[in-house]
């Protein structure tokens, strides 16, 4: 029986999608699971696996529309199915065109105090400054080659720049770089300078001033020993072949998640008057892409051993950075954990990610002297900060997560104990 296939709900705040691609075309067979389009949000170009199995009988939309969640986009059915297209989609609207005034709202973004900025040659809205439409792939791919994107034609819907362009263009002049910024001698003071906002910069701006006024957070922030952490990675890592290395984030996640299975309200959201306490403990993960940040999620954390938890996050990764993510890459999170330890930041705090109850800001491990048994000696401190929200818990609930979470961190075997009891 045919089915109408709708434009997916893609993240916590996402109201409309753009279809950037048909994979699959009309009458092409498809089967559950495979790729049946390519989608941008707000934040990245997400893959759409087909739910169903069947022949793609119809495109409602065309490539570069755009369509609230919940619209029809296709039909798939039988090859030889008889379908009355007007009795299944009823009246259905055509898909406005993507508007220059269109505003998507994406989801907030999990850190931070400082929202990294984009870069000032290619909007992040998918339009440079001169109003040339790429996608985020094509994108990424030309700052990766140093190529300007203003001197690509564009092949994709409405001349947009796509991946395949920026291909081309690599083969005939490789060589092709964008402007460098003039260097400006110590005596030489910088012209002042009025840049338009980028559309997401404005939107990250009013999503996080939501957020911090209208969640009454709270901090605490716990300083503990990383060197048994870092010992013990060291160890794994030397039995392990280049590119599954585990990294010090991996441990946070499967601490952090471990920690919440004693402190319900944590990993929970709010819901009107009710506080919802979720089953499923998948911890996002603050990701910095060209764009931005973008949340990956690591589902059931609690449940898988640490080296998947390091496997499927360089997986995730590797795909959010490529613009190709999945649906169930970035959505679902229940708590997120954010670190900018690779950054050299000893301490921060984070914004709450809505509608989750908290965040946790991991700093970097710093080399410091400890006293031991009254000696100094040297030492690895740690320090990280849970930001909460009041409506759900408080200080005392919030100072013994992180009493537990210590624990964890400075006894790190016990991450390990379930897989070294199977």
């Amino acid at each position: 029986m045919a089915e109408v296939i709708t434009m997916p709900k893609l993240g916590f705040d996402m109201a409309e999608g753009i279809l950037v691609r048909w994979v699959k075309g009309e009458d092409e067979q498809v089967e559950k699971g495979e790729v049946l389009a390519e989608i941008e949000t707000d934040k990245a170009t997400v893959e759409v696996e087909s739910i169903i199995s069947g022949v793609v009988r119809k495109h409602i939309i065309d490539e570069g529309t755009a369509a609230p969640v919940g619209a029809p986009i296709a039909v798939i059915g039988e090859a030889a199915e008889e379908i009355d297209l007007e009795a299944i989609l009823g009246e259905v609207k055509e898909a406005e065109p993507v508007l220059e005034t269109q505003e998507p709202i994406p989801e907030p973004t999990p850190a931070m105090s400082e929202p990294t900025p984009p870069a000032p040659e290619i909007a992040v809205e998918g339009r440079l400054p001169d109003g040339v439409r790429a996608s985020p792939v094509a994108r990424r791919l030309a700052a990766e080659h140093g190529l300007d994107l203003r001197t690509i034609s564009g092949t994709g819907p409405g001349g947009r720049i796509v991946k395949q362009d920026v291909e081309s263009s690599l083969k005939e002049q490789p060589v092709r770089l964008v402007e460098a910024v003039p260097y400006l001698p110590p005596s030489e003071r910088r012209e002042t300078e009025r840049i338009q906002m980028s559309k997401l910069r404005g939107i990250i701006g009013r999503r996080m001033t939501a957020a911090k006024q209208q969640l009454p957070h709270f901090y605490v922030t716990i300083d503990l020993d990383a060197a048994p952490m870092m010992t013990l990675r060291s160890e794994l890592n030397s039995m392990l072949p280049e590119g599954e290395k585990i990294s010090v984030n991996d441990f946070i996640v499967k601490g952090a998640a471990l920690s919440l299975r004693e402190f319900p309200n944590l990993n929970a959201s709010l819901d009107g008057d009710e506080i919802i306490h979720h089953g499923e403990i998948n911890i996002g993960v603050a990701v910095a892409v060209e764009d931005g940040l973008l949340t990956i999620v690591m589902r059931d954390a609690d449940l898988k051993p640490l080296r998947l938890i390091s496997n499927e996050t360089r997986q995730i990764v590797a795909r959010a950075r490529a613009g190709r993510v999945r649906p169930e890459d970035i959505e679902g999170s229940t708590f997120t954990v954010s670190n900018m330890g690779m950054f050299d930041v000893d301490h921060f705090i984070a914004i709450i990610n809505p509608p989750e109850a908290a965040i946790l800001a991991v700093g970097s491990v710093q080399d410091v002297p400890v006293i031991h048994e009254g000696v100094v000696i040297p030492g690895q401190r740690m320090k990280c900060t849970l930001s909460a929200d009041h409506r759900i818990t408080d200080g005392a609930e919030a100072a013994r997560w992180l009493q537990v979470f210590k624990n964890y961190i400075e006894r790190p075997l016990h991450l390990l104990l379930p897989e070294l009891l199977k």
